[in-house]
C-alpha cells in the first residue's frame, strides 16, 4: 500500500480533480442554458406547437442532429479554430469548455424536448382556454410540469460531460483524463491510472445520487 501511495503526486491529483470539476460544471451550466433554449425552440416551433414554424424547426433540428452525430473527439478537432478564437489556445481546461458545450447542449436540448412532450396536453389546452399567453404557458405550465424530467436530464448530461472531459484530457484538455493518460498510461504508473479512474467514477456516483434525490423531492406524481 505504501508503495502504491508513494507513486501518486497528491498535489497533482488534487489539481487535476479541480480541473475536472471546473470543466464539467462550467460546461454543464452553459450547456443547460443553451440546451434549454434550443429545446424550447424545437418544441414550440414543431407542428402544432405554440409558435409553429415549418422553416425554423427543420433547420434547428438538423443542426442538433448533426452535432449529436459527430463523435466528441472529432468535434474537438473540428472546432479548434472556434476554441482558439474564444480562449486563445487549444490546451488546458478552459480550452476544453467550448467543445464540451458544443457536444452537451444539443444532447440536453433533445432531453428537454422529450420532457416537454411528456407534459399532459390537456393541461396546456386548459391554460389556453383560461386565457394564458404563450409565454405564460411556457414558463408557468410547460417548465414547472416537466421539471423532474429536466433535472434528471441535467444529471444525465453532467455524467456524459465527465466522460467527455476524460477524452478531452487525452489530447491536452487537462483534468483527471489528462493525468490518467499522460502520467498513468504513458508512464506506466498504475497507481495514478487507477486513482484517477476511481475519482472519475466517484464523481459520477455523486452526481447521480444528488440528481436522484432532487428529482424525488420535486416529483409530485
Amino acid at each position: 500500500m505504501n508503495e502504491f501511495l508513494s507513486a501518486i503526486n497528491f498535489d497533482q491529483m488534487l489539481e487535476a480533480f479541480a480541473e475536472t470539476l471546473y470543466m464539467s460544471f462550467g460546461s454543464l451550466i452553459l450547456a443547460v442554458i443553451i440546451g434549454m433554449i434550443i429545446g424550447i425552440l424545437l418544441y414550440c416551433t414543431q407542428t402544432g406547437g405554440l409558435y409553429e414554424n415549418k422553416f425554423i424547426n427543420p433547420i434547428v433540428d438538423l443542426i442538433v442532429n448533426i452535432l449529436r452525430a459527430v463523435p466528441f473527439i472529432i468535434l474537438m478537432i473540428l472546432i479548434i479554430p472556434i476554441t482558439k478564437f474564444l480562449v486563445g489556445t487549444m490546451l488546458g481546461a478552459t480550452a476544453a469548455i467550448p467543445s464540451l458545450v458544443f457536444a452537451a447542449a444539443p444532447f440536453y436540448a433533445r432531453l428537454c424536448v422529450i420532457a416537454f412532450t411528456e407534459v399532459d396536453k390537456g393541461t396546456i389546452e386548459a391554460s389556453k382556454a383560461m386565457g394564458a399567453s404563450k409565454l405564460q404557458i411556457i414558463f408557468k405550465v410547460l417548465l414547472p410540469e416537466s421539471l423532474p424530467a429536466l433535472i434528471s436530464g441535467v444529471c444525465v448530461t453532467g455524467i456524459s460531460l465527465i466522460s467527455y472531459t476524460a477524452m478531452a484530457g487525452a489530447i491536452g484538455g487537462g483534468g483527471l483524463g489528462n493525468l490518467a493518460y499522460m502520467y498513468g498510461f504513458i508512464r506506466r504508473n498504475n497507481a495514478v491510472l487507477y486513482t484517477a479512474t476511481a475519482l472519475i467514477v466517484l464523481l459520477v456516483f455523486i452526481i447521480q445520487g444528488i440528481g436522484d434525490r432532487i428529482v424525488k423531492k420535486i416529483d409530485k406524481r
